[in-house]
């Protein structure tokens, strides 16, 4: 994915399974635009009635693996496939979602959307909710083309028994790393996306490869167990799931270095988090606490603080759907938005939200590409993409080192929210004690971190230049799962630790 968010199809030079991928994805947008050309006649039809419409054809197909001692599991991702139609009322958007998308069934769902607003508009004397203001949806310039990821080693060209057996021996190499270790597990997921969008200035087809792996190191003294895990994920092939022999022995190293662990004394901490703490802390403090529709729900306290002083002069936030091969990454959102970076803090400052098309037509406000579904039978809302602090001026070494007594906070495994009163919780795998600068060897564990998050950002005082961003699915409230990215640099500041 290059940094416009925009590749050929075409095919080109290099690996011929790179190639062979890229005129594959080039013969399936033909045969998307083939099959659904119809809808720029059906979004026509429909805007004679209303004053926006549009449709997303989306559908998801894919592979899981979940192996284990004695134990190797296989299954389809559940193939969902359909149609979700859009209708401006005049004031809010109704939509039909169906997974018959032949021509016929399409139009008769558009014709009954169309005379349903039709008739509450007609019943309620005006706009559909009795009052509120009118809802003019700019739809964007115009825009045609073809999207997809560029994929190196690509995993539709392995069978199931090649996966398996990949997989399996990769698990094995874990299994084999030490006497203690009493059980590996793998689990690895691929997946293929394909999206058509249609207003009445685009039609954009998108075509998403994503995988992912998990491994975990299970170890044991004889009387306690303890584990350690590895993942991998992005947008792309199997080139994005390379594993080295350093990174299954620090996995090793961590996982017997637990058995040892002791409960952290609660207090606050001056911390190092690595880029995993990071960007959970990016996620949970400016994602949620800034995605635009929970603004129009009074819902997030961050709507009373754009251009105001939320953070150090430290702290930069991005939302960047563009990121080269991030699992968040995408290049049109589900509501026609092509993609490009957010900054949502600068220098400690607010400066925007995420938004989606209501939020931010209702809201009078920027429109960024957040608009992201779970899949054509759910609501669209403001989502998160790939979500991070921006790499900062000092080395790794040089963050660590500045560490006079404190943790370094490793490995996050969790993180909760609340956009309203902005508190947040993170728990962490583990921390390293680290005295003068240098680790004692000291390990604890598990870990929470708990802050009010203007005071978790006030009091970043360095920021490395060591950015990662790592694989992983986000929850609107329990539901509405995506795929996402979040990361960082290495960064200071000071929480409570409990």
């Amino acid at each position: 994915m290059t940094e416009t968010g925009e590749v050929s199809l075409r095919p080109s030079g290099g690996a011929s399974g790179a190639a062979a991928r890229h005129a594959a994805d080039a013969a399936l947008a033909a045969e998307l635009r083939e099959r659904y050309g119809f809808l720029r006649q059906v979004v026509a039809d429909m805007e004679r009635s209303v004053p926006y419409a549009a449709a997303l054809v989306s559908g998801v197909d894919g592979l899981r693996l979940n192996l284990r001692d004695g134990e190797q599991q296989a299954s389809r991702r559940d193939p969902q496939h359909g149609i979700v139609l859009t209708a401006s009322n005049g004031s809010f958007l109704e939509e039909v979602a169906t997974d018959a998308t032949d021509p016929a069934a399409v139009r008769r769902a558009a014709h009954d959307l169309v005379e349903g607003v039709r008739s509450r508009r007609s019943a309620a004397g005006g706009p559909a909710d009795g009052g509120a203001s009118p809802l003019g949806i700019d739809p964007g310039p115009p825009l045609e083309g073809d999207f997809a990821t560029p994929v190196q080693i690509d995993p539709l060209q392995e069978t199931l028994a090649q996966k398996l057996a990949r997989y399996e021996a990769l698990r094995q190499r874990v299994r084999a790393l030490d006497r203690r270790v009493v059980q590996g597990t793998a689990r690895y997921s691929d997946g293929v996306e394909t999206k058509v969008f249609v207003n009445r200035a685009k039609f954009v087809t998108e075509v998403l490869h994503r995988v992912s792996l998990n491994l975990t190191v299970f170890v044991s003294d004889g009387q306690q167990r303890r584990y350690d895990w590895l993942s991998l994920g992005g947008t792309g092939g199997l080139e994005r799931l390379a594993v080295g022999d350093e990174d299954l022995e620090r996995m090793r190293d961590t996982a017997v270095a637990l058995l040892s662990a002791r409960p952290v004394p609660p207090g606050t901490y001056d911390v190092v988090t690595d880029p995993s703490v990071s960007g959970v802390l990016a996620h949970e403090a400016f994602g949620h606490g800034v995605e635009t529709d929970m603004f129009l729900k009074d819902r997030a306290r961050g709507a009373a603080y754009i251009g105001r002083q939320v953070g150090s002069e430290h702290v930069t936030i991005m939302d960047d759907p563009t990121v080269p091969g991030g699992y968040g990454s995408y290049f049109v959102d589900d509501e026609g938005q092509p993609a490009t970076p957010t900054c949502i803090i600068k220098n400690g400052v607010l400066q925007q939200g995420l938004s989606d098309l209501f939020s931010a037509t209702r809201l009078g406000i920027t429109r960024s590409a957040n608009g992201r579904r779970e899949s054509f039978a759910r609501k669209a809302y403001a989502r998160m993409s790939n979500t991070f602090f921006a790499p900062g001026a000092y080395t790794r070494e040089q963050v660590l080192e500045s560490l006079e007594d404190g943790l370094l906070l490793v490995q996050a495994s969790s993180g909760m929210e609340d956009p309203k009163g902005w508190g947040i919780q993170v728990s962490t795998h583990y921390a390293r004690e680290y005295r003068g600068g240098r680790p004692t060897g000291v390990v604890y564990a598990p870990i929470s971190l708990t802050g009010y998050v203007p005071d978790v950002l006030h009091h970043v005082s360095m920021v490395a230049d060591d950015l990662e961003l790592h694989a992983g699915g986000c929850g609107k409230g329990w539901k509405e799962y995506i795929p996402v990215g979040d990361g960082g640099p290495h960064l200071r500041t000071r929480v409570r630790l409990g």
